[in-house]
């Protein structure tokens, strides 16, 4: 369940974070981050946007969670496709159960996870959804459900602002510059996993602490990594 203090705080460092104006794709991983971190409940957590129809994979928080967004980007069918059409949330207990998605579903239980969740990210419109996962099968909190909202909605408020302050940059521009960042991204983990023998996982913890402790964007790092020779 969610404490009630760690989610204020968590809250205030997530604003404090949308204030320094990161680009969308860091956006949204922050929001992984933070959803998983309020309580024990979550075990991972992605994040899919729609551009010219689609739900697009753009973001999740390690290899697992990463190859089931790509399962559900290439079917179109799962908790987030739902979540990001209909503009609810989606709540599945227990996919081995009751699995209304066929390979998305399946695919889940093979790599463990039993509960997942779509959480509508909403501006005028769905723009994407936020997927919560959890290993063990079992309802899902409201109070879980209603937090993962909290930070999909500032989130969701912070791509849609920050379109307004910036008029070339439309909501689906933002949207595409955060795939093509998951790309450059992705490139960089498997350098870095070649250079010092570690999982993608790992090798994505340097990219991430990297950016941190040089207060840079990640894409702005991954690009260094490919063209420059970056080794974090």
């Amino acid at each position: 369940m969610v404490e009630r203090g760690e989610f204020f705080d968590s809250v205030a460092v997530f604003a404090r974070n949308l204030a320094g104006g990161f680009d969308v794709s860091d956006v949204l991983h922050d929001l992984c981050e933070r959803v998983t971190s309020i309580t024990d409940e979550v075990d991972a957590a992605g994040v899919s946007v729609l551009t010219e129809g689609r739900l697009r994979f753009a973001t999740a928080l390690d290899e697992v969670t990463s190859q089931l967004e790509r399962v559900q980007d290439h079917e179109q069918r799962g908790p987030c496709v739902d979540a990001a059409r209909g503009g609810q949330a989606v709540l599945v207990s227990d996919l081995a159960a009751r699995n209304p998605y066929g390979l998305y579903g399946s695919t889940a239980v093979g790599l463990g996870i039993h509960a997942v969740a779509g959480i509508p990210l909403l501006a005028a419109a769905p723009i994407g959804a936020l997927n919560l996962y959890r290993y063990q099968p079992s309802p899902w909190a409201d109070a879980d459900v209603a937090a993962a909202r909290v930070f999909a909605d500032m989130a969701a408020g912070y791509i849609v602002n920050a379109s307004a302050l910036q008029q070339p940059r439309r909501i689906p521009e933002q949207l595409q510059e955060a795939l093509e960042s998951r790309v450059v991204i992705e490139q960089a983990k498997g350098i870095l996993a070649s250079q010092y023998g570690c999982s993608p996982d790992q090798a994505f913890a340097r990219l991430r602490a990297y950016a941190r402790n040089h207060n840079d964007k990640i894409q702005t790092v991954a690009k260094a990594v490919i063209d420059l020779g970056l080794r974090p």
